[in-house]
């Protein structure tokens, strides 16, 4: 029977209810269908239907110290992957080979991650943003201008999804600012997203009700998937207040917990730590989002500034195989579970995925890997999930010049600095995680046209 207290919830009230029976079905181990079910036999069929999200969940990769270079080894600009030079920072010269389908041309190394999924898994390359040689915390090519932040405005817009945590990030980092953001939950490292369940999910999910009533209503609702969960060993601990909070507190941990088969999918075990926290970060995200835990992960990347990389060729193979292997793998994952949020797709088809640094590196350059970077340039990569246009939009040049873009139609534009297009390129990413709405990317971004960087209709 529907309780009109639930049905008639709006605003926040609502988000939170949608919120908390989500995460406690995904806790019970519920098909999403049976989910739906109690939400619209407790709540009606319009809260059932608003349940699936509005918004695609998001992670950031924030490679500070130098270590972002190691990112144009997977993805290298056009013009290093074909000159087969081998002074040029690119470990495999000759080796190269185009991508099929990809709007701008792209060229993959052969440890690439995503080369054989199908072309919404293509990499946009925007330059963005400029040098900004060894910090922790770079932000310049992760904005969307009038002094909103990237992650901020991805995570505002992700608000219309509820979730226990809406957004957690891996210190250190900057989150900056913008409108309705909200509250960012830091942790030390990627065990810190394991073990914040643990002390959260109890204040959160069972007592966190407004009113006396509310919690009432929280309750039979909560019984009705316990019921539904077919398992009535839980009914006992499921019906004791802050018993229950533990115990689901408790599970919640377990669950997000690396396993020793998870390390060696993702290729992690006996990694260096440089990798080893990157995999392990991704394994618990992809975790926590089958639970619907969370929208957004932001995670530093890398941080090893490696200057004399081209010494050792056998480490560099290494490590760009490593990176490629986790990114293969975490998407592996993601493809296997089904949206909590949505019954009609995987996390696969649901997550966009950025990384953005400090510096690149010189990519015409591999002795000493110096910082500087042609006319102090930056870039941005996005795995859009068929939201955005593909390839390469600007980039460096062979010969040392750099060219922009020009978002309202992707044309290149030779001789424009990478920061004239770097709010753009953050407001593609917004594009993405809104799922296509501009009138939402509107309310962080007053810039040019974006039409020629996104795609008015999803692939």
């Amino acid at each position: 029977m529907v309780d009109e207290r639930l049905k008639n919830l709006e605003g926040k009230s609502r988000r939170h209810f949608l919120r908390w029976i989500t995460t406690a079905g995904a806790v019970l181990a519920l098909d999403r269908a049976k989910v739906l079910d109690v939400i619209s036999d407790s709540a009606g069929s319009a809260m059932a239907d608003a349940s699936c999200g509005a918004t695609n969940k998001s992670v950031h990769l924030v490679a500070g110290d130098g270590g972002f270079a190691w990112f144009q080894l997977l993805w290298p600009h056009v013009e290093i992957a074909t000159a087969n030079n081998d002074n040029f920072a690119f470990h495999a010269p000759g080796q190269a080979v185009k991508a099929p389908d990809t709007d701008k041309d792209f060229y993959y190394a052969p440890q690439s991650p995503w080369q054989n999924l199908d072309k919404t898994k293509r990499i946009s390359a925007f330059m963005a943003g400029q040098n900004q040689t060894h910090t922790p915390t770079p932000g310049s090519a992760a904005t969307l201008g009038n002094g909103n932040s990237m992650l901020a405005s991805v995570a505002s817009i992700q608000r219309a999804t509820p979730s226990l945590l809406p957004v957690i990030g891996i210190q250190p980092l900057t989150f900056g600012a913008a409108p309705g953001a909200p509250q960012l939950t830091t942790v030390g490292d990627a065990d810190g997203m394991v073990q914040l369940f643990n002390s959260s999910a109890s204040k959160m999910i069972l007592s966190d009700a407004e009113d006396a009533a509310l919690f009432e209503a929280y309750y039979k609702a909560f019984l009705g998937l316990e019921k539904a969960a077919g398992r009535p060993t839980y009914a006992r601990s499921l019906r004791t207040g802050k018993t229950s909070a533990n115990f689901l507190g408790k599970n919640l941990a377990a669950l997000l917990q690396p396993t020793d088969a998870d390390r060696t999918k993702y290729g992690i075990m006996g990694a260096p730590n440089k990798l080893a926290e990157i995999g392990r970060a991704l394994i618990t995200t992809a975790k926590a989002f089958k639970l619907g835990l969370t929208q957004s992960v932001i995670m530093p990347a890398m941080r090893d500034d490696p200057h004399g990389a081209f010494q050792n060729m056998d480490t560099v193979q290494s490590t760009v195989g490593t990176l490629g292997q986790i990114f293969d793998a975490f998407m592996d994952d993601l493809k296997l579970v089904q949206d909590p949020q949505c019954t009609t797709k995987s996390l696969a088809d649901t997550t966009i995925l950025t990384v953005h640094g400090d510096t690149p590196k010189d990519p015409r350059q591999r002795g000493g890997w110096p910082d500087g970077t042609p006319q102090n340039s930056n870039w941005l990569y996005v795995m859009g999930n068929g939201y955005l246009k593909t390839g390469w939009f600007g980039g460096v040049k062979a010969d040392g010049n750099v060219s922009g873009f020009d978002p309202k139609t992707g044309d290149e534009v030779p001789g424009q600095p990478a920061n004239a297009t770097s709010a753009a390129a953050g407001a593609a990413v917004a594009f993405a995680v809104a799922k296509g709405d501009m009138n939402r990317v509107a309310d962080f971004y007053t810039g040019p046209s974006i039409a020629g960087i996104v795609n008015a209709s999803v692939l």
